[in-house]
């Protein structure tokens, strides 16, 4: 234990600890958020590496000191490599009260540095009991204060976490790697998942999903619309750290299955940040504030001026700030000729073209408040193409809610006939295969007519959540034509076995509606559509299914006519009399959509 005191001593005393960074991939603008900072002792020494560094600290009394080092190691790193966005901090909750932390001791330094505190995100790691929560919240209060932000490690290991989430409000969440690896073939781990991001969506948390090693967990989480992500897959944690996003992960972002948001809204219908760009000449870093002053005195309509190294956006200039600052007496003596960094957002947001609209309005609303008035740059695989305003993108959001509001159906809210036809006009376009099934409700029209319009309706609501229910959120399309037809575009792979299991559901729900006389007598007495007083059975559900291939089909027409075909096949099934204690039907056309000469396929049906 002497040994690695003195070793302790040596590395602390000599400044012999160096951080390594590792990206944080943004999803939502394809971009890096930021670093990690992780601290290393001195290769080949007893504490090169941060668990035996840490434990050594503890058992020395060191602990916090070490923390003081580790932290201003970390800070010059990032500073002496002017790296870009935000950097996280790893701090023990105990460390916030240390007084090192609380004397503007960080303050300063972060001042001589160059380094705006809301660039900075201090990282609560849980490895020891918190005994002084109120002192530690009043404590976040007072580094939010001066504009810190707050993210909370490890989320899912414990108890602990969860409950320092909610007395915290952290800006950032990190889910522990154990629910991230492997979460695209797990589907409990997906709904686990799927659990933090609704608590984050209440919260108005980020959540930021560690240990993503794999390719396919890569798309999931992209696909699942969790905001950020680190891990092997992403980048190493290196002494220089990559600026941009690595061929892999450009890769994996770009090559994405024409899929869905969480809401089920198609990502490709979507408005995106190219749609809103401004193209503004940028200035390089090294301008300096006088033309700065002078580019904005030449155009009125000026708001923001971006700033650019080597085409990469590394800032961004606000006119007001800029003007009203130089209106005070000496400034332009003073600070002419110096470098337009002095003044500088060095935090701005950056989102990449593809970055749709609903993902901007959700990063905006999690953002410090001044981003509402400065906008954003907006990047092609990292480089400058131009400006965004929030006004702009207000406006664009306003005409798509009242676009959205006119094609749902008012009932379930699901998108109409006009979402539908698109979104299979875009699969065609797209060259994907798919599946389009027809649902239907079988013998509805007695039931509606015999129980009246409001049973009629939970019905029809019960199968809209059902369906969305049996579908994959992050591919499937779930759409309602209207009455009790359905309309779902499959991009799963198991497709018929989902289709299956709505007829059962639906089934078993409707099952679960009716009185004791009616399930023991399979139905009810009413009029028919000739007003004769006849046996009418449960209804159930007639599924016909079409698979469209590349060039099977020019339009949405062609499409909604093979399914049409294909359901009708499967209500001749349910009109059998044969089988009328049938639960329902699934009916497969197994012929390319067009041709008609072929075998009529085998129907299923679940009894």
């Amino acid at each position: 234990m002497d040994d690695e005191a003195a070793e302790l001593r040596r590395i602390i005393d000599e400044g012999l600890l160096y951080p390594v960074f590792q990206p944080i991939v943004d999803f939502r603008v394809r971009a890096i958020l930021g670093y990690e900072a992780l601290i290393r002792g001195p290769q080949d020494s007893l504490l090169q590496y941060p668990d035996a560094l840490f434990a050594a600290a503890k058992a020395c009394d060191l602990a916090l000191e070490l923390e003081h080092a580790c932290r201003e190691a970390s800070l010059r790193a990032f500073a002496a490599q002017r790296l870009p966005g935000r950097l996280f901090l790893n701090v023990t909750p105990g460390c916030l009260l240390d007084p090192l932390m609380i004397n503007g001791h960080t303050r300063a330094l972060l001042a001589e540095l160059g380094i705006a505190p809301n660039r900075i995100v201090i990282e609560l790691t849980e490895n020891q009991q918190i005994t002084d929560l109120p002192g530690i919240q009043e404590a976040l209060q007072n580094y939010r204060g001066r504009g810190f932000q707050i993210a909370i490690d490890d989320l899912g290991e414990g108890f602990a976490n969860l409950r320092m989430w909610s007395e915290v409000r952290p800006e950032f969440v990190k889910i522990d790697k154990h629910f991230v690896h492997g979460i695209a073939d797990d589907r409990i781990k997906y709904h686990f998942v799927r659990a933090m991001q609704d608590l984050a969506e209440i919260c108005n948390a980020s959540l930021v999903a560690e240990g993503i090693e794999r390719r396919e967990d890569f798309c999931c989480i992209r696909d699942m619309g969790i905001a950020c992500g680190q891990g092997y897959f992403i980048a190493r944690p290196e002494p220089v750290p990559l600026r941009q996003l690595s061929q892999a992960a450009q890769s994996a972002l770009a090559n994405q299955q024409l899929s869905l948001t969480p809401n089920g809204q198609a990502l490709g219908k979507m408005p995106t940040a190219r749609t809103l760009l401004r193209v503004i000449e940028p200035v390089p870093m090294d301008a300096c504030n006088s033309l700065v002053i002078a580019r904005f005195e030449a155009d009125p309509e000026l708001d923001v001026l971006p700033v650019v190294h080597d085409n990469q956006p590394i800032g961004l200039i606000n006119r007001h700030s800029m003007v009203d600052r130089f209106a005070r007496p000496f400034r332009k003596e003073l600070f002419g000729r110096k470098s337009c960094e002095l003044f500088m957002d060095h935090a701005p947001l950056v989102v990449d073209q593809h970055a749709t609209i609903q993902q901007l309005a959700m990063m905006l609303s999690l953002a410090p408040k001044h981003y509402l008035f400065d906008g954003f740059i907006v990047t092609d695989e990292g480089g400058y193409l131009g400006v965004g305003s929030s006004h702009d993108l207000m406006a664009t959001i306003t005409e798509m809610q009242i676009s959205a509001a006119r094609y749902a159906n008012p009932l379930t809210q699901l998108p109409g006939n006009v979402p539908i036809n698109e979104h299979i006009d875009r699969m065609l376009a797209s060259d994907s295969e798919f599946v389009a099934a027809y649902i239907d409700i079988d013998n509805f029209k007695p039931y509606n007519d015999t129980y009246g319009y409001r049973r009629g309706d939970d019905v029809i609501q019960l199968l809209g959540r059902l369906t969305g229910e049996a579908a994959d959120a992050r591919c499937d399309f779930v759409g309602h034509i209207g009455g009790d037809d359905f309309f779902v575009i499959f991009q799963s792979a198991d497709w018929e076995m989902r289709c299956w299991q709505l007829v059962r559901s639906f089934a078993e729900a409707m099952d679960g509606m009716l009185s004791a006389e009616e399930r023991a007598r399979g139905g009810y007495m009413a009029e028919n559509r000739r007003g004769e007083f006849v046996f009418q059975p449960l209804p159930t559900l007639s599924i016909g299914v079409v698979k469209v291939a590349a060039g099977d089909c020019e339009s949405h027409r062609e499409v909604a006519a093979a399914a049409s075909a294909a359901k009708k096949q499967a209500k001749k099934r349910a009109k059998n009399p044969a089988a009328d204690s049938l639960a329902g039907s699934v009916f497969v056309e197994r012929r390319r959509p067009g041709l008609a000469d072929a075998p009529r396929p085998m129907l299923r049906v679940l009894n």
